[in-house]
Parts: structure tokens; sequence; C-alpha cells
């Protein structure tokens, strides 16, 4: 059941219950710079630190060959960086890469011996994997986007600012990038990647807007802008996409469902076709942790068909539609980067003398060529209470629900100049009373889909018995866990605590559970 009303596609999910090759910087002058360091001994993150102060640059390295707690003499002359280096590392075998104001610190040799042999194969695979995080705090970066830019292969980090990606040595000389809302994009060689398990920090951009330059523009004018754009920028032809697909439920907490699944995505022009997108499943697994005496079993419905629907520049959400301006407040209140470009900030809310539930959020638009790129939105918290009957079915009769928050999210990426759908979220909260019962159960759910690689050419769509069952419960379509499951698929890294919890249930994420890459 969808929520009525005049709004469109306000609900989303129904419970059921470049091409540049890398240019490294020359090496000469940072590396050639003489440091000294106070004192006689140090510990080799406080070096780093102190480095980091001296000359402005930032490090990147892996923390299992570079032991941040060692501590190493120093010497009491004035020295260059490189030797300075070699002294933090003392591995001779660790390489020095300087990339704008980074410096990258990586085994070259980290991968086994056969393993380099097969780099004579081109369609080897190498894995490649890290953390992002900000370089002020160290806290982790969630949904960063990272990937190979020009090629269209790429995935998103999880909750824990984690990330892997399968490659094969086609990509060896390619550059990997990293970009996050408000900070520089990061450029890092692939080469420098296999083996190593690398934290990239990343810096915030800030960029000085005068205030009236922000006052002067229309938030209107913009979004109608975005609507004349969208065949410049989303393409008049069709793509073939394919993705990374989870959901799952947790009850206080714990896993009850977790489902997931290799897709492919026929994904219709933007412009000029009336042709809907269609999915299909390429593999999926699942785990379940319901006890017989669980009363209340809470189910995702339609997951597989929101991330299509959460497609906001193809199935035109009623805060970018000019009928429905008249519901919202539209204030443009920033300009930030986000891949290395400008974007517009635009806050929308519904309007005060509105009651019934709307969207509010902000969505960032490319300076340029007014692209949206990111649309970050949930239901006002305020009305949220209204929307029970619309995301709730099959409610047993002991039980009342109500949402406590429905999010979203949808991201693109810009591939040689055209933008392709990139990472599709959506996260809703809902408390569950039993009249038999004192306590209350909180259930949090989610659905994502990270698009992982793309094609244009030689598209067709899918047969119908292909078509996976978008509108249905999707964890009821699959039988069973597989732990060998992935293979030759590239797909999110799991959350820490999910790892955790399905250990606890003795089932294994056979490409993670206790390990630093896949098997």
């Amino acid at each position: 059941m969808w929520p009525t009303g005049s709004v469109r596609n306000r609900g989303i999910a129904v419970v059921a219950l470049l091409l540049l090759p890398l240019q490294l910087v020359p090496q000469d002058n940072i590396l050639e710079r003489e440091i000294r360091l106070p004192g006689n001994s140090i510990r080799v993150s406080k070096a780093l630190s102190e480095v980091s102060k001296l000359t402005g640059y930032l490090f990147t390295y892996d923390t299992r060959i570079i032991s941040p707690d060692r501590i190493f003499e120093l010497p009491s002359y004035d020295m260059p960086l490189s030797e300075l280096l070699d002294s933090v590392s003392g591995n001779p075998d660790v390489r020095v890469s300087v990339i704008g104001k980074h410096i990258i610190l990586y085994r070259e040799t980290a991968l086994p011996p056969d393993a380099w042999q097969e780099y004579d194969n081109p369609q080897a695979e190498i894995f490649i994997s890290g953390r992002v995080t900000d370089a002020e705090t160290a806290e982790p970066l969630p949904y960063a986007t990272v990937g190979i830019s020009h090629r269209g292969r790429g995935t998103v980090t999880n909750f824990n600012g984690d990330f892997i990606l399968r490659l094969n040595n086609l990509f060896l000389d390619d550059t990997l990038s990293v970009s996050y809302l408000g900070y520089v994009n990061r450029l890092i060689p692939v080469r420098s990647l296999p083996g190593n398990i690398l934290t990239i920090s990343m810096e915030r951009d800030y960029i000085p807007i005068p205030e009236i330059i922000i006052r002067a523009q229309d938030p209107h004018l913009i979004i109608r802008k975005i609507l004349s754009s969208v065949a410049s920028n989303y393409g008049t032809t069709p793509a073939l996409l394919t993705g990374f697909y989870r959901e799952g439920v947790y009850r206080r907490k714990e896993p009850q469902i977790y489902s997931e699944a290799v897709v492919q995505i026929y994904k219709s022009p933007y412009a000029r076709s009336l042709q809907n997108d269609q999915i299909k499943v390429l593999r999926s697994r699942k785990i379940e942790n319901l006890e017989v005496k669980d009363t209340l079993a809470v189910r995702l419905k339609a997951g597989l068909s929101a991330t299509l629907t959460l497609d906001v520049m193809k199935n035109l959400f009623d805060f970018l539609d000019p009928a429905s301006f008249d519901s919202y407040e539209y204030h443009l209140t920033d300009i930030v980067t986000i891949d290395d470009q400008s974007a517009f900030v635009i806050s929308f809310r519904q309007r005060e003398d509105i009651t019934e539930p709307l969207m509010e959020g902000d969505i960032y638009i490319n300076v340029d060529n007014y692209a949206l790129v990111l649309a970050d939105f949930e239901i006002n918290p305020l009305y949220i209470d209204q929307t029970a009957t619309s995301y709730i079915s099959r409610l047993p009769r002991a039980y009342s629900m109500r949402p406590e928050y429905v999010r979203y999210r949808a991201r693109y990426r810009n591939v040689n100049g055209r933008y392709f759908l990139s990472h599709v979220r959506g996260d809703l909260g809902f408390l569950a009373r039993s009249r038999k019962r004192i306590f209350n159960s909180r259930f949090n759910i989610f659905f994502e889909l990270a698009v992982t690689d793309h094609r244009t050419t030689d598209v067709a769509r899918f047969d119908h018995d292909e078509l996976a069952p978008a509108y249905s419960v999707f964890s009821n379509t699959i039988t069973g866990y597989d732990a060998g499951f992935w293979k030759g698929f590239d797909f999110l890294k799991p959350e820490e605590d999910l790892v955790e919890a399905l250990q606890r249930l003795e089932i294994r994420l056979g490409e993670f559970a206790g390990q630093d890459s896949p098997q």
C-alpha cells in the first residue's frame, strides 16, 4: 500500500508487517626538505603529526605495515624528509608517493609473490580496500564515493567509512578517486593499493562565498534549470547498471533479517522516453534470525522497487515539481564542493500552513551545468505519525506501530560528462507496542543500492521472465545463505556491528568475517 494524497512519491518503502592518468607530483621538493624533530626518540604517530605541522602534508598509510605506536631513534641533525620516512617505516619495502598535499606510504610487495606473477594476466583480479576519514577528526566518512571515475567503476563506503573494490590488472595504471561532500577529492594511484588497507584522510574544502551572492540566487529558478537540463546531464539513451543491493531489519539493534543481491538495472532514458526501468537479480542470499516465540516479524516490502523510485531525476518528487512550489519554502543555504566542483545547496521544507506530511531536506546542484548530484531528504518529523497507515500493513491485533523516522538519499556520479545513479539508501524506524508486554520494541530498517559498474552500448530490455519481483517482500524470494557467494562480483563491505552480529549467529560473511580481504 502506498501513501495517498496529492503529493507524488512521498512514500517509497512499505513495511509488511576524468580520463587523465595520474601524474605523480615530483618528489624532489618536499622529500628533500630537511627536517629536525625534537628529542632523542619519538613515537611514529607523533613523528608523522609533527611533520604534517611543519610541512602541511597529510599522511596516508597502512597501520599493518607502519605501526603508529612504534618508537624509533631520532638523529641530532637536520635530515631530508625521505630519510626520516625511512626511519618511520623501518621497512625497506615501503614506498613513498607524493600527490598534491598528501604523502602515501605503501608496501609495493604487499601481495604474495604468486599474485604478482598473475599481473601478466590482464584479467587477474586485485582487491583494493581501505577506510575514508576526516583529516582533522579521524572520524569515518560514510557513503563516500570511491572508484575509477572515467570508467564508471566504483562503490561507496559503509557507515564505518570502509570500502572494498574488485578490479583487474587493466586498472593498475589508473587512478582511484575518492570524493565526499564538502571535501577535496583524493586521487591515489591504483598500483599503490593492492594488499594495503589504507586510511584515506580527506581535507575539508571551504568556499568563501559572500552571503549576498547566495541571496541573489533564486532557488525556484535553479530547480527549473535542473529540469530543463535533464536530457543534457542524464542522457537520452538507455544504460545497463550493475549494482549491489542489500536490506536489513533490526530489532533492538540485533538483525532479524538480512538480505543482499547482485542486480542489473535497465535504466531507461531520462528524457523523451515512456519506458519504465527494469531490474533483475543475478545472485541473492539472506539470513533470518527469527525465533518461534517471535510474534512480530517485520519485513521490508518493495525494497527493490524503492531503489528505482528513489531516482529522483527519473521519478520527479513533489519538491522538484514546479506545480508543488506553493507547498514548500526553499532557501539557498550554501555553496559547497562535491566531486571537486561547486554545488548550490537548496534546503526545503513544507510551509507552516501545510499540515499534511511532506518531505524536507537538501538538494545539491552543480553550479555550472545544473545537474542534481545529491538529494538528502526525509518525511517531516512533525507529521510523520500521519503516515503510519501508509507504511504498515498486516499488523497483528495485539500490536500498534508508529513510524519514528523515514529518511532517503540519492546520489549521482559524473562519468565522462553524463550523470548516472550511483547510490540510493532508505532508513526507516518504527516503534512497536504490545498490549501484553510492558516494553516496546524498536525496529530499524534499511535498504541500499550501490551501482558498481555501467555500460551504455548493446543495452537491451530484459525478458519478462528475467524480471525481479520488485514489489514483493524480497527476503521471501531467497532460500538461504551462501558464504562463498560474491565470487566475481563487487559488494559493499559490511559494517563491523553487522559482522559481529552474524558471527554471534554462527553465520559468516564469507568475504569478511575475520578477514581483511576476500579469499
